[in-house]
Order: structure tokens, then C-alpha cells, then sequence
């Protein structure tokens, strides 16, 4: 019974940051859109405003939702931002490569890179950020 108790936890830590995940991900996804169709913005720099405007939502969320931090702002905050520089970069990368050296679609590319920053994401604030 007790050995449950650390994968509950962590399971319902994975479902806060999940729902919090696709909060971001609307704003993020939004601006991406709406600068790729509306602006005519090409799809990197776009999904990094993105990405950008979704980390300031995440950081709020998911320090009160997620991991229901004590940590005061202070430390978090430059945490945060750490983690976010690498998710940033990881980002750049990715859509990088997919859009400009494969030429693939911007929106499929931006599914597989969301997937991948999230998995980072979620163990670097887990046991740095907001531990």
C-alpha cells in the first residue's frame, strides 16, 4: 500500500501538469497559427513567441496546480527559467530541422516537438524547479 502512495502522487502530478500542458498549448498553438496563416510569419519563429507566451501561463499553473511548490519565487523563477532556455532550444532545434532541412509541415512538426519538451519539462521541474 505504501509503495502506491509515490506513484499515485506522480501520476497525479503527470495529470495536473497534462491539463496545465494543454492550457499552454492553446495559447501556444494559437499564436503559432496565428502568426504562420494571419501574419505570415515563418513556423519558427512563430512556435517560439509561442512557446514563450505559453511558458509565462506555465510557470503560474503549474507552480500552484502541479507541484504545489513552496519554493519561494525567487528560486523558482530563475528555475523555471533554466528549464525553459533548454525547452526553448529544444524547440528551435526540432522545428528546425523539420520545417527547414525536411521541409516537413509546421503543425505535425510542433506535435512531435510539444511531446518531446513536455517529457523534459516535466522531470526538470519535478526534481529541480519545484522540488
Amino acid at each position: 500500500m505504501t509503495a502506491s502512495r509515490p506513484l499515485h502522487r506522480l501520476a497525479r502530478q503527470f495529470t495536473a501538469f497534462f491539463g496545465v500542458g494543454l492550457v499552454a498549448a492553446v495559447i501556444h498553438y494559437g499564436l503559432l497559427i496565428g502568426l504562420v496563416e494571419g501574419g505570415s510569419m515563418h513556423p519558427v519563429p512563430a512556435t517560439l513567441a509561442g512557446y514563450v507566451a505559453g511558458g509565462l501561463v506555465s510557470y503560474v499553473l503549474n507552480r500552484r496546480h502541479t507541484y504545489g511548490s513552496e519554493r519561494p519565487h525567487r528560486e523558482a523563477t530563475w528555475r523555471f527559467a533554466v528549464v525553459a532556455l533548454v525547452g526553448f532550444l529544444v524547440t528551435w532545434f526540432l522545428m528546425h530541422a523539420f520545417t527547414i532541412w525536411l521541409e516537413g509541415p509546421y503543425l505535425p512538426s510542433q506535435v512531435i516537438t510539444t511531446g518531446v519538451v513536455m517529457v523534459w519539462s516535466f522531470m526538470a521541474h519535478k526534481v529541480w524547479t519545484f522540488a
